[in-house]
């Protein structure tokens, strides 16, 4: 029972999450609400591995996913269902792109697509910010913001912004780093 919920979820989600990686985290935060496989702060775990391993991201989220819902067979039967959808379309729009290069109403499409892509990556970064810049269940505002962390970011945002040419796992070492001396 468990693979078939796998494969409805992420078919859905590899057919809905226009956009890239990023824009499945809508998704996964609704299943951590549906279902007890992992909780948001698991996800939030889950998108620094997927982000500092190889390969696509939603597809290292679905792989994740499936394996803290059922194991190594979950994680394959979340990634197959993932990419399916996407496998699917690319060979329907293969045989008729020539048909779609032109069309105006294609065009349109694509011109209301992009900002919902932006407003569902949006709701991703503000969701991964709440859970990590921010305490929950803190008794005042002064309380709520975790300042080390915020600082981190901070720091990491203009960092990045500097050293724009660094591959990422050069950011997510100091992160790491950073993580391991505040604790400590």
């Amino acid at each position: 029972m468990i693979y078939l919920t796998l494969i409805w979820e992420f078919l859905q989600v590899g057919l809905f999450s226009i956009g890239g990686g990023l824009a499945t985290l809508p998704f996964l935060y609704g299943m951590t609400d549906r279902y007890p496989w992992f909780t948001r702060e698991m996800l939030t775990n889950m998108i620094a591995i997927s982000q500092s391993t190889p390969g696509p991201i939603g597809l290292n989220m679905a792989t994740y996913a499936g394996y803290a819902a059922a194991g190594a067979l979950g994680g394959v039967v979340a990634s197959l269902a993932l990419i399916t959808p996407s496998i699917v379309i690319a060979l329907v729009i293969v045989r008729i792109l020539d048909h779609f290069r032109t069309n105006k109403y294609v065009a349109f499409a694509f011109y209301g697509i992009r900002p919902a892509v932006t407003a569902l990556i949006a709701f991703a970064v503000l969701g991964i910010a709440q859970v990590t810049l921010l305490r929950a269940g803190a008794p005042d505002v002064a309380s709520m913001f975790d300042y080390r962390r915020i600082a981190l970011f901070l720091l990491l945002v203009v960092c990045i912004r500097k050293f724009k040419k660094r591959h990422s796992a050069w950011f997510l070492l100091a992160g790491a780093i950073a993580g391991l001396l505040f604790k400590l």
